[in-house]
C-alpha cells in the first residue's frame, strides 16, 4: 500500500507508524506539519489573524498548514491508498477536504478529546473514517474508538538498577499545580524522581522539577524512561482518554503511577501495577513500591500493541 501519515509530530511518537509500516512493506511518507514555519509578514497580519480568529474561526497559520500539506500530496505524484491524519484540528477544514483529492481513503485519528479541542468537530465531516482515543467521544459523535499504543518493549528484569524511582515529562499547563504537589510529596517520602516540565517561557523554580523551554527528542525521552522504575502519569481533567505513558509502562513492564480514575475500565488494570491517586488527598501505598510487577495476559497485551493497532486503522488484515 501507499501510506502517508499527516501529523503534528512534536514529541516523535508518530514515526513508529511509520517504521512499523515500513517493516511490513508498505511505502510511506511522513509529512510531519511541526516542522513547518510560518512568519507573519508585517504587524498587520497578526492583527488581521487575531480578528480572523475572533470573528470566523479561522486561522492563517493553520490555512498555510493545511496548503503546504495538499503541495506536499500533490508532489508525490500518485495517488495513496490511504492518508493518515493526526491533529486534524490543526489544519484548516476546507483544506483538508482537499486531502480526498490525493488519496481512496482518508482517516483521522485524534489523541484529544473534543471537549479541550472544539475544533474537531467542523472537520470530522471531510474525513471518511474517524478514530478517537476518548470513549465518550467515540458514542456522542459515531466516532471509532481506538487506544494509544505500545511502542515500545522490553523484557522484565527484577535485578536492573534504576537511576530514578518515578520519571514524568510534560507540557507545562492546568496539570501543573497537581503535578507540583506530586513531586513535593514523592520528594518528602524519599522516593527519587525525575519530573520535567515543558515551559516555553522556562520560569518555573520547583526544586523537585526542571524545567525546560525546548521540547526533548523522543529516544532521549526513552532514555529517562528506561533509567526510571516507575512511571507517572498526569491526565488533564476533563479527558479520559489514555496516554503515551500508560503503554509505555505496560510495553515496558513497569507499574504507574496514575490519576487518571477511569484506567480500572480497562482490562489490563490491575492494582498491582497501577496505583492510582486522588490528586486533592495525594497518598501513597508503600506496598505499591515494594512488590513486584505482574505481568499482563498475553491476549490482553496484543490487544495494546502497535502491530495491532496498524492492523485495524489501516485494515491490513484485508489489503496485504
Amino acid at each position: 500500500m501507499r501510506i502517508t501519515i499527516i501529523s503534528h509530530d512534536n514529541w516523535g511518537y508518530n514515526h513508529n507508524i511509520v517504521t512499523a509500516l515500513e517493516k511490513r512493506g508498505h511505502t510511506v511518507n511522513h509529512i510531519d506539519f511541526n516542522t513547518f514555519k510560518y512568519k507573519y509578514p508585517n504587524f498587520s497580519y497578526r492583527i488581521y489573524n487575531f480578528f480572523l480568529k475572533a470573528l470566523f474561526k479561522k486561522n492563517i497559520k493553520n490555512i498555510h498548514f493545511g496548503k503546504e500539506i495538499n503541495n506536499r500530496l500533490e508532489a508525490l505524484g500518485e495517488t495513496q491508498d490511504v492518508v493518515l491524519t493526526i491533529k486534524g484540528d490543526f489544519i484548516d477544514p476546507k483544506e483538508i477536504l482537499k486531502f480526498k483529492k490525493y488519496t481512496k481513503k482518508s482517516i483521522a485519528y485524534f489523541n484529544d478529546n473534543i471537549y479541550r479541542c472544539p475544533k474537531i468537530i467542523p472537520i470530522l465531516p471531510n474525513f471518511d473514517e474517524v478514530y478517537s482515543f476518548e470513549k465518550e467521544d467515540s458514542e456522542k459523535y459515531n466516532l471509532k474508538f481506538i487506544t494509544n499504543y505500545i511502542y515500545s518493549e522490553s523484557e522484565l528484569n527484577p535485578e536492573k538498577a534504576f537511576k530514578y524511582d518515578v520519571f514524568n515529562i510534560s507540557s507545562k499547563d492546568n496539570r501543573f499545580k497537581t503535578i507540583a504537589k506530586i513531586a513535593d510529596e514523592l520528594n518528602k517520602k524519599g522516593i527519587t524522581s525525575k519530573i520535567i516540565i515543558y515551559d516555553k517561557k522556562n520560569k518555573g523554580n520547583n526544586p523537585n522539577i526542571e524545567f525546560i523551554s525546548k521540547y526533548i527528542h523522543i529516544d532521549d525521552v526513552n532514555k529517562y524512561v528506561d533509567d526510571s522504575k516507575f512511571l507517572l502519569d498526569i491526565h488533564r481533567k476533563e479527558q479520559n482518554g489514555l496516554t503515551f505513558r500508560v503503554f509505555e509502562s505496560i510495553g515496558l513492564q513497569k507499574k504507574l503511577i496514575t490519576t487518571n480514575p477511569n484506567i480500572v475500565n480497562y482490562d489490563f488494570y490491575n492494582p498491582k501495577n497501577i496505583l492510582v491517586i486522588d490528586e486533592e488527598n495525594i497518598e501513597f501505598d508503600a506496598d505499591f513500591f515494594i512488590s513486584p510487577y505482574e505481568p499482563i495476559p498475553e491476549d490482553i497485551y496484543k490487544k495494546y500493541t502497535l502491530e495491532n493497532w496498524i492492523e485495524t486503522v489501516f485494515d491490513l488484515k484485508n489489503n496485504e
